[in-house]
């Protein structure tokens, strides 16, 4: 008997994905645990395998299709059989948005309208798209092609909200001010009849107010806009992205730590010197360890930032106060220091976890580091090489930041943010010498991490950080 395949929960978080790729066609055959599709989740690239053997008879959404939890994506069956209405129910259930791989362009994106029994695909403009957002009795039906913009434009309402308050930006205001034209009477060519610059070349005199859309027009309910935001969205020439899962995600969680978390900021400016040199040391020595091999005998170059990993865990060992997460109901002070390291990719950021990173030697983490990023671009971590983490480090200092702060990722109590290392003229024994200073700021949870708590931390990893043989030792 035929059996419809749900788009299964592939990571803790994830409540929709993007169908990336099908590895299998309509009628291959499918065994238990074989591999169907990739799916990118909020968190990575997820394999999506199959739990019951048969033969693909029907594939319900195509690749780069959004697709919800839960969502039949698929229809497996014994050879031959007859799946059309099994089919048809499926995808009236609910229907997929595609997004399509399409040039970087100003002039539109690809979306897909869907009915209950059929798909087309059609190019939306940024206005239009802004639509979509907008409160109900601002939308207008939509534009698909020349022929109706038209004859919508001749029919366009007065740009009138319910309150009978006339939709502009302040910019638009500002204009009609200084050109003497009276908005209440000017038509809007804007999205729900909204009056944007171009009405303001050449006003309608004899236009008259008309009553504003009908109620059955609006589609979804959404919340309305700022006049700021519905004055970038009328912008032509900008280009719409729509949100990948990972965006979304980060949206979430970011806003959710600012909003929930009390953030407090500590900052210090490091001596890194002998880091400095001490880096090249150890380089030095592998490089000279390893004369003549190549490939995966020879070790990476250790970088500031495998070193800072280190050196927190020993301060961690040390100050295990900062180690510590919030729960409504306690506070945890953890005996183990993994440290989520924040790896930047096209799409946003994820953290892997650097686990026991006390325990590890500075060339293990190097080592692990750079394997745990490559797999982290190529959106291939498992969803448990990015959780629990009890520290974050985020450095950017190779993108020639001196300083800044960084936002907590819940639920850890901290996260340290590093700069570049900078040539600076310091003063030493009386007189003025080159030098170099790193500059570092501790963003702290306060229901977890109070400020001596934080500064006391700090202090010991400047001790380590001045004198580095102490990471080694450690």
């Amino acid at each position: 008997m035929a059996k419809v395949l749900d788009m299964p929960k592939l990571s803790p978080t994830m409540e929709e994905g993007v169908l990336s790729v099908w590895h299998k066609k309509e009628g291959d055959p499918v065994v238990v645990d074989d591999l169907l599709a990739e799916v990118e989740t909020d968190k990575a690239t997820m394999e999506f395998r199959a739990f019951d053997a048969g033969t693909l008879l029907r594939i319900l959404v195509p690749a780069g299709s959004q697709v919800k939890l839960g969502q039949p994506v698929a229809i497996l069956g014994a050879p031959g059989e007859d799946v059309t209405g099994l089919a048809g129910h499926a995808q009236a259930s609910a229907a997929p948005v595609t997004v399509a791989q399409t040039p970087k362009s100003a002039e539109a994106v690809t979306t897909v309208e869907t009915s209950r029994t059929a798909a087309t695909t059609r190019l939306v403009t940024p206005a239009e798209f802004s639509e979509t957002l907008a409160p109900p009795a601002q939308r207008r039906p939509p534009v698909v092609n020349a022929l109706e913009r038209t004859a919508y434009a001749a029919e366009a309402p007065t740009a009138r909200s319910q309150s009978g308050r006339v939709l502009a930006s302040p910019y638009v205001r500002k204009v009609a001010r200084e050109k003497g034209i009276d908005l209440q009477a000017t038509q809007g060519s804007g999205p729900g009849g909204r009056v944007v610059p171009a009405d303001l070349e050449a006003p309608r005199e004899s236009a008259q107010p008309a009553p504003a859309p009908s109620a059955s027009l609006a589609r979804t309910t959404q919340l309305p806009l700022s006049a700021t935001m519905m004055s970038s969205l009328e912008d032509p020439d900008a280009e719409v992205r729509p949100l990948s899962p990972m965006r979304k995600t980060i949206a979430r969680r970011l806003t959710e730590s600012k909003a929930t978390v009390p953030h407090f900021y500590l900052s210090i400016d490091v001596d890194a010197s002998e880091l400095v040199k001490l880096r090249e040391r150890i380089n030095g020595e592998l490089a000279s360890g390893v004369a003549g091999k190549a490939g995966d005998d020879a070790p990476p170059k250790v970088s500031l930032t495998d070193l800072l990993i280190k050196a927190c865990a020993v301060a961690l060992v040390r100050v295990p106060e900062c180690n510590a997460s919030f729960t409504p109901e306690a506070i945890f002070v953890h005996r183990r220091i993994d440290i989520s390291v924040a790896v930047a990719i096209p799409d946003g950021l994820l953290t892997p976890v650097v686990r026991r990173a006390d325990q590890k030697s500075v060339v293990a983490i190097t080592r692990e580091v750079k394997e745990l990023a490559a797999r982290a671009r190529a959106r291939k971590l498992k969803p448990e090489e990015m959780q629990d983490g009890t520290f974050s480090i985020s450095n950017l200092g190779m993108f020639g930041i001196d300083d800044f702060a960084a936002v907590i990722n819940p639920p850890e109590g901290a996260i340290l943010a590093v700069g570049q290392v900078r040539e600076v003229p310091v003063v030493a024994d009386g007189a003025v010498v080159p030098g170099k200073r790193m500059a570092m700021t501790l963003s702290c949870d306060h229901r977890v991490v109070d400020g001596a708590i934080g500064a006391a931390f700090l202090a010991e990893l400047r001790r380590l950080l001045e004198r580095p043989m102490r990471i080694l030792t450690g």
